[in-house]
């Protein structure tokens, strides 16, 4: 969010697509058998509409730097997969939380412990989020199960939250009061076009759902820890880190 890179897109392909093609070729040429590649869920976009959720068979649109290299790197596995038989598994994930989160997330948990007002009351969006728990339990599926060969997988928690109930969880979490109020959201958005935070603001009052149903389906995978559970982790993280 505070990319300040001559180049983005540059920058973003050094690690993750030139990093990820040596790393997936020397793994091929010790005998690894398999790779399973944590991309990320910005390869199929930005944001869902109504009741939209993101799947494998989406056309991939990513719209930023990171984005693009992820997908970049995705295929490019893929190339390295056909010529060397190295086993490939993509593993897409929305916003991870979990101990030693960053960005809007901690963010938010600095406000709740801090008393600020919130405006974001009158948001009704849907976000899909990945408990790192979650996300491990279901790397180790794709590690070892036959029928993920070559796959692309979708994750997330399967509950999907608005911003205002996930600040109202995390403050019951932390026996923290979440403080919010009503503003337009068209005065959220001009408010983050003239702090220069307009990413930021839009991934607080946009919805981005994800379908996991094919990783349940093939791989009988079910996440180990429930939203609450993983909100419950974070908080207890957070207190013993910072209060």
């Amino acid at each position: 969010m505070r990319d300040d890179a001559k180049d983005p897109l540059e920058e973003f392909r050094k690690v993750n697509v030139a990093g990820t093609e040596r790393l997936a070729r020397a793994a091929a040429a010790s005998g690894v058998k398999r790779l399973v590649y944590v991309s990320s869920i910005k390869v199929n976009g930005e944001a869902t509409y109504a009741d939209q959720k993101f799947t494998e068979t989406d056309v991939p649109s990513p719209q930023d730097p990171y984005g693009i290299s992820k997908w970049e790197a995705e295929q490019s596995l893929h190339r390295i997969a056909q010529e060397t038989g190295l086993e490939v598994v993509i593993v897409r994930t929305p916003l991870v939380y979990g101990a030693r989160v960053r960005g809007n997330f901690v963010q938010m948990l600095d406000a709740l412990v801090k008393g600020i007002p919130l405006p974001l009351a009158c948001v009704n969006n849907r976000r899909s989020l990945m408990y790192v728990g979650n996300l491990v339990d279901a790397l180790i599926a794709c590690a070892t199960h036959s029928a993920a060969v070559g796959k692309t997988y979708l994750v997330s928690d399967g509950e999907d939250v608005s911003t205002p109930d996930l600040l109202r969880n995390l403050g019951a979490s932390m026996e923290y009061h979440a403080r919010l109020f009503p503003c337009p959201l068209a005065l959220l958005k001009l408010s983050g076009r003239l702090l220069g935070k307009s990413n930021q603001i839009e991934r607080l009052l946009e919805s981005l759902r994800v379908d996991s149903g094919k990783i349940r389906r093939e791989l009988n995978w079910t996440p180990p820890y429930t939203l609450q559970q993983g909100l419950k982790e974070t908080a207890e993280w957070y207190r013993n880190t910072y209060l």
